[in-house]
């Protein structure tokens, strides 16, 4: 009888979890049923359900990402210039030796700012320019290569900068002083040489030198303005002029003959002094240095005929003093 008990017991407890199901379903509808009912109210639960489904999808890649956590995203960053990112010292790494002349509106732009900062600046191409001395460079070289007794007025210089291809293959930028009747001329010339990759070691000014010119020739230094007079005369040299340069001195010495007897400045360079060798960085007839200078009427000095100056060219305006 017990056992029956048991089996009774447990079939009313189905019945009971079948009657409550069935009135569980009839009390329930699906979303469309719902929808059918109340079209505004399911259409906004169906919206919401899908923007937390999107946020929730966004939350998930971000953090797959690394982002999100603690971590801000990186900005992008500008790319550098590709023929002008900065090398060791006064290089400029490039990849091209060719400068363009300005021809947008964002170049003239340029150029208008650097004019109306700098009146006086006389800018022929981008980097390549001239302007009258500024106090500060007076300073700079007074004492040096402008001696305390040089006649030459401030007013009758100029700086001149440019860029150059050194011995590196890289772009540097050089410095040099000269007179004001050259200045012109040097910026186009040097533009042109470093249109062509033509190299020189360095530029800068004879005064980070102690305006010593052994010392400036010794580290194969191009420089221009340097005042003195010509050795046993009162005359002005036309390097004290400003109106004389030198290119790539060691290795286009100046020789000079004394009683049969070859003298090559600067020390060291005696090697150079046979001009029928064959060797990098010489200066003569079929060098474009060479071409560039006297075809804006410089004379060089590797024509002279007592003594030979490859590294020296020169022009003499009529109104100056020759040496």
């Amino acid at each position: 009888m017990k056992k029956y008990s048991n089996y009774f017991a447990a079939a009313a407890l189905f019945l009971l979890l079948c009657f409550s199901a069935f009135i569980i379903s009839r009390n329930s509808e699906t979303l469309s049923e719902y929808a059918g009912r109340e079209p505004e109210t399911a259409y906004q639960i169906q919206q919401n359900k899908e923007t937390e489904e999107t946020e929730s999808s966004q939350s998930i890649t971000a953090a797959s990402s690394g982002e999100g956590f603690g971590k801000e995203a990186e900005k992008p960053q500008t790319p550098a210039a590709d023929d002008a990112s900065t090398d060791s010292g006064d290089d400029i790494r490039i990849t091209a030796t060719t400068q363009k002349a300005p021809t947008d509106q964002g170049e003239e732009t340029t150029d208008m700012y650097q004019n109306e900062r700098y009146p006086d600046r006389i800018i022929y191409q981008p980097d390549f320019y001239y302007e009258p001395l500024s106090e500060d460079m007076k300073q700079r070289i007074t004492g040096l290569s402008y001696k305390d007794d040089c006649p030459i007025p401030y007013d009758d210089l100029r700086y001149v900068s440019v860029l150059y291809v050194n011995f590196k293959g890289n772009t540097s930028m050089g410095e040099l002083i000269c007179h004001k009747d050259i200045a012109q001329d040097l910026v186009e010339i040097f533009y042109e040489l470093y249109q062509a990759g033509y190299q020189i070691e360095q530029i800068r000014l004879i005064d980070e030198y102690g305006a010593d010119d052994l010392l400036s020739m010794q580290d194969n230094n191009t420089s221009c303005f340097n005042y003195r007079t010509i050795a046993g005369t009162n005359k002005i040299s036309m390097h004290g002029q400003g109106l004389a340069i030198d290119i790539n001195p060691f290795f286009n010495p100046y020789v000079t003959y004394k009683n049969g007897r070859q003298h090559v400045s600067p020390q060291g360079a005696e090697s150079y002094a046979d001009r029928s060798q064959s060797f990098a960085f010489k200066i003569d007839e079929n060098d474009l240095c060479y071409k560039l200078f006297t075809a804006h009427g410089f004379q060089w000095g590797g024509n002279w005929n007592y003594s030979k100056d490859y590294q020296h060219f020169e022009k003499k305006p009529e109104h100056t003093q020759s040496s």
